[in-house]
């Protein structure tokens, strides 16, 4: 069984990069293989939410976050009051790896070193995801930074990257 991390943009999406996401994650799952992904909203969301359709006991995707879940939902919670996502964007994000954790607890993959969520500890979860993974599906929207940067790591460890682009105005 190979582990397919899948990412991309969480900032902007589009009915295609939805699409192209559901369609790829679900050919993932029916083939046998499984999903690695960051939890976050946009791409990583989406994902999740297509392989709880075709997988329901979530025993076929792997959650990498870069602090314990309940640090991680205060840091949504704040985004949210700070304007920067909706407050249904952060309950919808905490209830989807919340419903995750009590699917199957192994799943859901917490640092449990990290007490702030920032950019620094963003970029060690990208690398864990890598790490753990064989492949690396990516949805870029817009040439972003973010999924840039995943692309790179996944290229330098020599794991097959394959990408999406998407010009989103």
């Amino acid at each position: 069984m190979k582990k397919v991390a899948v990412a991309g943009t969480w900032r902007i999406l589009n009915q295609q990069m939805e699409e192209d996401v559901r369609k790829e994650v679900k050919y993932i799952i029916e083939s046998g293989n499984s999903i690695v992904t960051g939890g976050a909203l946009g791409v990583d969301y989406i994902a999740t939410e297509e392989t709880l359709s075709v997988n329901p006991d979530a025993s076929k995707i792997t959650i990498f976050l870069p602090t314990t879940l309940e640090i991680y939902a205060r840091h949504y919670l704040k985004r949210a009051e700070e304007g920067v996502i909706t407050k249904e964007q952060a309950q919808l994000l905490i209830s989807q790896l919340t419903k995750i954790r009590n699917l199957n607890i192994n799943s859901i993959v917490e640092n449990l070193i990290n007490e702030v969520v920032d950019h620094t500890t963003y970029r060690e979860r990208i690398n864990d995801i890598i790490n753990n993974s064989d492949e690396l599906i990516a949805f870029q929207a817009n040439e972003s930074n973010g999924t840039q940067y995943t692309i790179d790591i996944a290229h330098q460890k020599g794991i097959p990257v394959k990408v999406h682009k998407y010009t989103i105005n």
